[in-house]
């Protein structure tokens, strides 16, 4: 299709073509471009006399056009690839085919035991270089991985940064079967007619997020099938029933349908293609999927009532044949008085073809029934994950029934090994143990008998010791407790013929597991594990409850106790006349209320079915909220449902369902199907909770396996403790391979390319283990693990630590570093792991590194820089710094010398990636200023470049570089230059001079280094050597020791303090004794001999009050002194207390430990602070407040607070200590103390008004533990 009549298109016809490819910007354009079959130019070949000047239009590709009309097949080998860089040199490809001279399929080969993610990884580098998204290459649509043992399929994902493995496809047979043997892979896939068809059929366009997509096998199985029958249904002798596919949930079954009714419409093999579906806010999902996956030729219609269905019906538009709607509103359309029978002829004489979606619905089966009689011609087709059997179908109809024969299956356990859905990791949880409910029921039980023994007796409420003795004195009472305490099981369970053994659960209270501590104890569950689960909300959760008036109770109980979780409720909204009706309406009102406030919207109970779509699309991510990932306050964690979205609803971003209520068969495959989604490695199985009843709900889920998966066991991901054990096992592996080659703690790679391949495949195996185990509760910090097994206990102590996991993680970055030349590029027979080797090191390494560095700030600034604790968690820090570049070591050292000096104020929320990033910029514009005074350089243009990504390649980009050296000054740079050559230089070569030393000091750190060095330093010229030297042996020196302690100077201490406590204690000093008496009273007490274990607190103080008032305090001192004080406060108080009364403070209940407000509590000027209403008390009332706080909370205040903040934090915490001494002076002088001191004031009393009683309660305040 290069030509036009005898005249083929000239050069700048085809370049009109290639303008008009290079104009789609993505694969989902080009699809779009190729399906429109057609594209135009305008001729100006002048032989062509007829078209010359005129727009004409070429046909390009006909998807039915297969080995027929136009339609041209080429393969081209060894297809040579222009890269963007010129400096990269071509590239060459292995096959392409070509329809119509057009490039769709690009093929790249490895070689025999090479793995296929090989070829994977070399699309992936040929798309990083512009290969396939400029040009007539950028019309590639599907990519072919293909070693001679396996081939990996996918559609063209555009970006680098879109090739995902799960989105890497086999080619699979009929039976779900892997096809391995490249020669049948290539008939069955790669050949004509099915190549054709690929893209002209089996790729969608999709325009909810602008990508390709191509079908897997099982999906194109189960479309061709059904066009098939179709295509060979005679319309006047059948029965209805079309058949349907069993495809698991999860699976793309939105998609297939809508292929196959997009392929029956065009296909003219049927004038109406309907898709049905239950319930509004799956319909619209449906129907915005549909829309998002049809052509532009394609047109989806809505059908917002009956009236709209019935006109689309009745329609001879082409643009009618596809429909979406309920089939509530389907099963309505039937003979009466709104609809005529000629009209419902009239349709009925048309091919019509209903396709249902979740056909397996028990309210599916009577419309079914209603729209087959009305119309009689219709084809049936039916679309399920989990089909009604003889086994589970009870009262309902089954599948094959309504629609027929199965057509084609992929089940879950098909689904799950190709990596297409996710595995389930499942938790029963016990609410209440097994003996509480096994003593609850045999008491219930013996009740039970009481009563029939004497109907009339009153029934007893007893305690556990008098059930005993009745059950001592009474043999048949005791065979009933014996039989529910040890002989029956927890769930139902069947004797050898069959017969049925109620289990414990069976025998609970109805109302069991609906009282407000079941509750309770679900969200405290729900929560305790929230954060691992979520990973930090990043992931959402549903939860299923059993009734309207308990997901109202769980919405409110969310609501009072964990206000800082998104929760958000739906169910039915249909209200009655009854006091159930109006709570249920109220509580409505309040979740729309809530739901507005949040989120800004304006909901009411009117549009509730409205409410309703905005949760689905919200939950999902789904337009308008696309990009809410990063703004949790627009996002929901948490949604409680009743039965509404637990089928049929799809979003990736649900990880974990927790169920309060008894399901079956299909509800629990459907419900559990929820987490099961595609998302990345983040999300490597869906987790699933049960709390009601929960031995026969762990029954039951074993009995829906058994009928919908052939291999159930490969249903549910390992457990915590299997995957420890194959943790320590792959890394037991790479140790031995490193030991063999006597490679120590891992320093470098082993160098055959065996072992090699073997520590790549062991490391990405461990690395996948460590993700699903963090989920399931490990942790680096714990070693030792410890597994229950009925009354046995098994351990996994771990064999591999954090630190060891990221210089192991380092070695695995360095196989990909680049190194391998072109010609050795197929020795790699290890799988790329991308997620490891692009994701995994700079997120982990970064986290690693920055939880280093705050767990050294935090020792710093609590523990000093001299204690064991600062200098270990240095040492830790120093040695995650080998990961980083050489300059951002060597600014990090330099930033922690800042930190221990005080010269660097830390700032909330940054990270030590933040500061060096900081400083390299700081350095970075001093360097140029430097260069710019030099040489007379405009700053701002060369600031420009340099923060741009510079290299060679795009150094000169739009002239920059060329237009920075004009604004030189030639008189300053031939001083500059003389100067760092120590030579002068002619004025014909100032320029050329210039624009090579420029070009080192934007492109190379150490050659700017050098050049900076040399300008600014006497006898040093870049010939020298003698500034190198220097530069190797420069160091940067940090502060492990704790500078020598200065000699105390109690006065000028007492002077500080002085100045303190005359602005704190001003308001309360007519009640206390002179402020010198105060003074010194601490000091006294200080000195005074105690007890042994509350003497030493005086040694702490008094460091703290030399570190801050003798000697000039740095950040560190004062941070480091704050923390002595906060924490010895309380030990302070019970030495005080001990030399009032001669004993020691005790605790509130004999045989507790002392709390905080024991303590408080024996220091009655303490205590009375709470109580009193004049306004200086109350502010030092809050000032014990802000103290309690400090010490309860491990990190006191922020390391980030500014100096300002923590001086004022100091003088409170000092004026506490002298405010407690101050006022029980008279008590120490009473016990008989000296303290050289006479009391000039009235004893410490609180003024008249003020008088109270008191009484030791629990009350909130500073006296509570």
């Amino acid at each position: 299709v290069d030509q036009l009549g005898n005249h083929p298109l000239t050069t700048s016809e085809m370049q009109q073509v290639i303008d008009q490819v290079n104009l789609c910007d993505s694969p989902y354009a080009i699809n779009n471009l190729i399906n429109g079959q057609q594209l135009c130019i305008k001729r100006d070949c002048q032989e062509d006399r007829n078209n010359y000047g005129k727009t004409v239009y070429l046909k390009i590709f006909d998807p039915k056009e297969i080995s027929a009309g136009q339609s041209r097949y080429q393969i081209v080998r060894q297809p040579k690839f222009k890269t963007k860089e010129a400096m990269a040199g071509d590239r060459r490809g292995d096959l392409m085919l070509l329809i119509n001279g057009m490039p769709v399929i690009h093929i790249e080969l490895k070689r025999s035991k090479v793995n296929v993610s090989q070829a994977c990884y070399q699309l992936k580098r040929y798309m990083h270089e512009g290969v396939f998204t400029q040009g007539i290459f950028s019309m590639v649509q599907v990519f072919v991985a293909m070693t001679p043992e396996e081939t990996l399929y996918f559609a063209n994902p555009g970006k680098e940064d879109a090739f995902q493995p799960q989105y890497y496809f086999h080619w699979e047979d009929f039976n779900n079967t892997v096809v391995n043997d490249w020669k049948k892979v290539a008939t069955d896939l790669l050949s004509i007619p099915m190549a054709h068809q690929l893209v002209g059929f089996y790729t969608i366009a999709d325009d909810k997020d602008k990508t390709l997509k191509v079908l897997r096998s099982y999906q194109y199985f189960a479309v061709s099938k059904i066009s098939d029958v179709v295509k060979q249904t005679n319309w006047d002798d059948h029965k209805h029933r079309g058949g349907y596919i069993w495809h698991t949930t999860g699976s793309g079954k939105t998609m297939t349908s809508f292929k196959s009714a997009q392929l029956i419409a065009n296909s003219g093999d049927a004038d109406k293609v309907v898709f049905l579906l239950d319930r509004i806010e799956l319909a619209v999902q449906s129907l915005d999927e549909y829309r998002g996956f049809a052509g532009e030729t394609d047109s989806i219609q809505d059908t917002s009532d009956t009236k709209v269905l019935l006109a689309k019906l009745k329609s001879m538009d082409k643009d009618d044949r596809l429909i979406v709607t309920s089939i509530q509103k389907m099963s309505n359309v039937k003979e009466g008085a709104a609809i005529s029978k000629e009209l419902i002829d009239l349709i009925g004489k048309k091919r019509l073809v209903f396709i249902i979606d979740e056909c397996h619905r028990s309210v599916f089966g009577e419309m079914l029934i209603s729209i087959k009689h009305t119309f009689p011609r219709a084809l049936l087709f039916g679309f399920t994950g989990t089909p009604v059997f003889e086994e589970n179908a009870k009262n309902e109809i089954m599948t094959e029934t309504l629609f027929g024969d199965m057509l084609h299956k992929y089940t879950i356990a098909n689904a799950i090994p190709d990596g297409n859905v996710l595995g389930f990791d499942p938790y029963r949880v016990n609410t209440c143990s097994d003996d509480e409910l096994r003593e609850l029921v045999a008491f219930r039980q013996i009740d039970l008998k009481l009563k029939e023994r004497d109907p009339e007796a009153e029934v007893k409420k007893r305690t556990t010791e008098e059930y005993l003795e009745l059950i001592e004195s009474d043999d048949e009472l005791r065979s009933i407790y014996d039989r529910f305490m040890s002989q029956l099981q927890m769930p139902a369970t069947y004797t050898d013929n069959g017969k049925k053994v109620h289990g414990i659960e069976h025998y609970l209270p109805k109302d069991f597991y609906e009282r407000d501590e079941h509750y309770l104890a679900v969200a405290q569950d729900i929560m305790k594990g929230w954060d691992r689960l979520s990973k930090n909300s990043k992931f959402h959760a549903i939860l299923a409850t059993k009734k309207i008036s308990e997901a109202i109770s769980y919405y409110k109980l969310f609501k009072e106790h964990y206000p800082s979780m998104n929760v958000v409720a739906i169910f039915d909204n249909n209200i009655d006349n009854s006091d159930g009706g109006i709570a249920r309406e109220d509580a409505l009102i309040e979740m729309l209320k809530d739901y507005n406030a949040k989120y800004g919207m304006t909901f009411q109970l009117a549009n509730y079915a409205k409410y309703k779509k905005d949760v689905a699309k919200r939950l999902a991510h789904k337009k308008p909220y696309i990009d809410i990932e990063a703004d949790h306050s627009k996002q929901i964690d948490l949604l409680i449902v009743v039965t509404q979205m637990l089928t049929g609803y799809d979003s990736k971003w649900v990880n974990t369902l927790y169920v309060d209520k008894v399901m079956k068969y299909v509800d629990v495959i459907q419900a559990f199907s929820r987490t099961n989604r595609l998302f990345g490695d983040g999300k490597p199985f869906g987790v699933i909770k049960w709390y009601s009843y929960p031995y026969t709900m762990e029954q039951n889920v074993n009995d829906a396996l058994e009928v919908y998966v052939d291999r159930p066991l490969g249903v549910f991901v390992d457990k915590l403790e299997k995957n420890l054990s194959n943790i320590n096992q792959r890394f037991l592996t790479i140790r031995d391979i490193f030991y063999s080659h006597n490679i120590k703690d891992f320093e470098r790679l082993p160098d055959s390319r065996e072992d090699r391949n073997m520590f790549a495949k062991c490391f990405s195996e461990m690395t996948h283990l460590i993700e699903a185990a963090k989920l399931q509760g490990f942790v680096w910090e714990q070693t030792l693990y410890e597994f229950q097994h009925g009354d046995t206990y098994t351990k996994v102590e771990m064999e591999i630590d954090e630190q060891t996991y990221y210089i192991l993680l380092q070695r695995y970055r360095e196989l990909f570093d680049g190194t391998t030349t072109s010609e050795s590029k197929d020795e790699w027979e290890y799988k790329i792991d991308t997620y490891i080797t692009e994701t995994g090191t700079g997120t982990i390494n970064a986290e690693y590194i920055d939880a280093k560095f705050h767990k050294f700030i935090k020792n710093l600034y609590t523990e000093g820089p001299g204690s064991e604790l600062t200098k270990s968690a240095l040492e830790e820090l120093c040695k995650t710094f080998a990961t980083l570049s050489q300059q951002d070591q060597h600014t990090a050292l330099i930033i922690l010398h800042d930190i221990q000096s005080g010269d660097l104020h830390l700032d909330k929320g940054k990270t030590i990636y933040d500061y060096i990033a900081e400083y390299q910029i700081k350095e970075l514009r001093k360097q140029i200023m430097t260069l710019s005074e030099a040489t007379g350089l405009n700053t701002s243009q060369l600031i420009n470049i340099m923060s741009s990504d510079v290299n060679e390649q795009n150094l000169n980009e739009f002239n920059r570089f060329e237009n920075l050296k004009l604004t030189l000054d030639l008189q300053k740079t031939c001083v500059f230059l003389a100067k760092i050559t120590g030579e002068t230089i002619p004025a014909f070569m100032v320029i050329p001079k210039t624009d090579s030393v420029l070009r080192k000091f934007i492109l190379d750190l150490d050659a700017r280094k050098k050049i900076l060095d040399t300008w600014l330093k006497d006898d040093v010229t870049l010939e020298s050597d003698e500034e190198q030297k220097e530069e190797e042996t420069t160091v940067v020196p940090i502060v492990e020791e704790e500078p020598e302690e200065p000699a105390l100077d109690i006065d000028k201490v007492k002077a500080r303090i002085d100045e303190i406590l005359s602005n704190t204690l001003t308001g309360v000093g007519k009640y206390m004794r002179r402020q010198d008496e105060v003074i010194d009273s601490v000091f006294y007490v200080l000195d005074k001999k105690s007890l042994e274990k509350l003497d030493g607190v005086g040694l702490f103080i008094m460091r703290a009050f030399t570190n801050l008032f003798v000697k000039k305090a740095t950040i560190v001192d004062k941070f480091v002194s704050f923390n002595l004080l906060v924490t010895k406060f309380e030990a302070y108080l019970k030495k005080l207390f001990f030399l009032m009364r001669k004993t020691e403070v005790r605790p509130q209940y004999e045989g507790q430990d002392v709390t905080w407000k024991d303590v408080i509590h024996a220091i009655r000027p303490l205590w009375s602070l709470k109580y009193s209403a004049n306004e200086q008390y109350k502010q030092l009332y809050h000032y014990l407040l802000m103290v309690k706080e400090w010490r309860n909370n491990e990190s006191h205040i922020s390391p980030t607070a500014s100096e300002k903040e923590v001086d004022a934090a100091i003088s409170i915490i000092i004026t506490m200590y002298f405010f407690a001494t101050g006022s029980c002076i008279t008590d120490l002088e009473s016990a008989g103390h000296d303290m050289d001191a006479r009391r000039d004031c009235p004893l410490y009393e609180l003024p008249e008004n003020d008088a109270v009683s008191y009484s030791r309660v629990a009350e909130d305040g500073p006296d509570d533990k």
